[in-house]
């Protein structure tokens, strides 16, 4: 949801650059790309809540962590046990994710784009259907770019290749 806040905040004239990870937003109201993608993570949650107490023990499992975290992560076996936990915390704490979920999040056209605008995608993206990447047109001055080997939260699988996307967004590093 961050990447969505990203561009918002563009469109409200407080940023000089933008580089959306995996935004929310790029779905119409009659496509359900929304619900399915609210959906998996409200549900994912709700086992979360479940199967807490059990998770230690399931979590040393480097495969049983992939398989589990596979919507957040495409490499979560390399995720520590004790992080992979804080991450189902997180979660399961969040008080307001119903409301969260329930709401709308579109993101509306920009054109022209008021600041430089990138839009980073995971090439291993399972959280957002993969037809949401297909519909980046409110915003036709982004800039596209798809990730190597990360899924939905790139920060997770390779932070050095974030960094470097950011970095190459604001104009920081060279292309």
């Amino acid at each position: 949801m961050g990447g969505f806040v990203a561009i918002e905040l563009a469109r409200r004239g407080r940023a000089a650059t933008v580089c959306a990870f995996s935004p929310a937003g790029f779905w119409t109201s009659g496509d359900g790309f929304q619900q399915l993608a609210f959906g998996r993570l409200q549900r994912g949650i709700a086992l979360g809540r479940f199967t807490r107490p059990l998770l230690p023990l399931i979590y040393r499992s480097p495969t049983l962590r992939r398989l589990i975290l596979r919507d957040i992560a495409c490499h979560a076996d390399r995720i520590p046990v004790a992080r992979a936990l804080e991450f189902i915390d997180d979660g399961i704490g969040c008080e307001v994710l119903g409301e969260l979920c329930a709401a709308v999040w579109r993101i509306e056209t920009l054109d022209p784009a008021p600041c430089p605008i990138t839009v980073a995608w995971g090439e291993k993206e399972t959280l957002l259907p993969a037809g949401v990447l297909e519909k980046i047109e409110p915003i036709p001055q982004a800039s596209l770019k798809v990730l190597p080997d990360v899924g939905h939260v790139p920060m997770v699988d390779d932070p050095g290749l974030v960094a470097r996307t950011i970095l190459t967004t604001t104009g920081a590093l060279p292309e």
